[in-house]
């Protein structure tokens, strides 16, 4: 009994052998034939079944052998497509750049130059990580919206510039929010009042302008004596400038909190310099 038993169980693991090495086999051959039209049909095959792996590898292949024929352009469209299913979206906005270029006329190419800006969007990273292709992204999308004003798609393109545009602003945002905490005080008030210019409508506003403020207080309060002044009257010029913007700023209280500290920054500094150089007058008399 127990030998029958061993002996069906053999059976049974060699019939699923032979069954997954005969499927294998069968689109082995196909791959390394020279059947291009059945390859071909195979590839879309494959590709309508959702089995994008297995179909690129043909339309790898294919795309090589029907380089110039009158089929080329759906079997790169399809090509594009399938590295675009597999979430390959550096090799997918390549070839569907290269479809647009290639086939300009195409009715296809709009959707092509769309998807290769689209795929940039996929591959932009978290804010906090370089945003090279973020800005890229923006780049794709305005072309597209330039070369088809007319498109259906340009309300989305815009969207995604929009999209785009908050995150470099978050990162912004973020990056001057940094030199704030590791008290490098100058680089903070060059970097909210870049973030601030460089997106004028920001959500944050408000706050890096408050930040602002705080940050020229803390760079003079750290500088030498000799430079204190000249620094405490630029936070208070910040101040100024705050509260015409937001007469009633939630940040209102600590904002007049900060100008005061710099008025009275000032007078110490003043007395502070005028005993200095008491003693200087003093010992140059003395010698």
């Amino acid at each position: 009994m127990f030998k029958n038993k061993s002996l069906a169980i053999l059976s049974f693991i060699l019939f699923v052998t032979i069954v997954f090495t005969g499927c294998k086999s069968k689109f082995e051959k196909l791959r390394l034939s020279t059947d291009v039209g059945k390859k071909y049909q195979e590839a879309i095959r494959l590709y309508n079944k959702n089995d994008y792996s297995k179909a690129l590898i043909l339309f790898d292949d294919l795309v090589q052998r029907y380089r110039g024929r009158a089929e080329s352009e759906d079997l790169y469209y399809y090509f594009a497509y399938t590295n675009y299913k597999l979430k390959d979206f550096l090799t997918a906005r390549y070839h569907f750049k290269t479809f647009a270029d290639t086939y300009p006329n195409s009715a296809k190419a709009e959707e092509c130059r769309f998807l290769a800006a689209y795929c940039f969007y996929l591959d932009s990273p978290n804010f906090s990580l370089d945003q090279d292709n973020t800005y890229k992204a923006i780049e794709a999308l305005q072309f597209f919206i330039n070369l088809y004003p007319k498109s259906d798609r340009v309300a989305e393109a815009s969207k995604l510039i929009l999209d785009l545009r908050d995150k470099l602003e978050q990162k912004s945002y973020a990056n001057a929010k940094l030199f704030l905490d590791i008290s490098d005080y100058q680089a903070a008030v060059i970097a909210f009042r870049n973030s601030t210019k460089d997106f004028p409508d920001t959500k944050y506003a408000e706050e890096m302008d408050f930040l602002t403020i705080k940050a020229q207080y803390l760079y003079a309060k750290n500088s030498l004596e000799t430079k204190q002044e000249d620094r405490y009257n630029e936070a208070i010029a910040e101040y100024t400038r705050f509260i015409e913007k937001y007469p009633k700023s939630t940040y209102l209280k600590e904002a007049n909190q900060l100008k005061d500290d710099a008025l009275k920054g000032i007078e110490e500094t003043k007395k502070i310099l005028a005993t200095y150089s008491g003693i200087k007058t003093e010992q140059k008399n003395e010698q």
